[in-house]
């Protein structure tokens, strides 16, 4: 079994039982987490929906990530990521969200990032969290290794 399968029907238990809800918001990962999840069986009886918000447009008009957030701090930064979290929560009205935005690669380094990064985001009923991941610059590679970070982090607050 691979890993984001084990980590998706490790996340699926606990929204099941828990009788909760989860969403996305992806910007780096192009819905590779939506994909994850919903490969998963009875994933409709826990899984609201996620929005990929690759432009800031949809991550500021679909998500409500505010412009000004954008123009301070970019849309690649534990802001915006938490931004993106909450905007997916609220908007699917899901109890969990999970975001991501960075720079999946090979091209796209910016003057503030360099190829590889990502920043997590999960919103919960009681905290948003975000976290800082750095991989390489193979993007197929970045785009698993972030939806497995993104499980990850998503889970540890779940």
């Amino acid at each position: 079994m691979d890993e984001s399968r084990f980590l998706v029907e490790r996340l699926a238990a606990k929204m099941l039982a828990a009788g909760t809800w989860v969403a996305t918001a992806e910007s780096c990962t192009g819905g590779n987490i939506a994909h994850r999840i919903t490969l998963v069986p009875g994933s409709s009886a826990w899984f609201k929906g996620g929005v990929v918000s690759y432009t800031n447009e949809v991550k500021m008009k679909v998500l409500g990530v505010p412009p000004e957030l954008i123009e301070q701090y970019t849309e690649v930064s534990h802001q915006a990521a938490e931004a993106m979290a909450e905007g997916a929560r609220r908007a699917t009205g899901a109890d969990f969200a999970v975001s991501t935005t960075g720079i999946a690669g090979p091209t796209g380094a910016t003057a503030n990032d360099s190829v590889g990064p990502v920043y997590i985001g999960v919103a919960t009923p009681d905290k948003v969290v975000s976290q800082r991941v750095v991989f390489g610059t193979d993007r197929e590679r970045n785009i698993e290794r972030f939806t497995i970070a993104a499980l990850e982090t998503l889970l540890a607050n779940v």
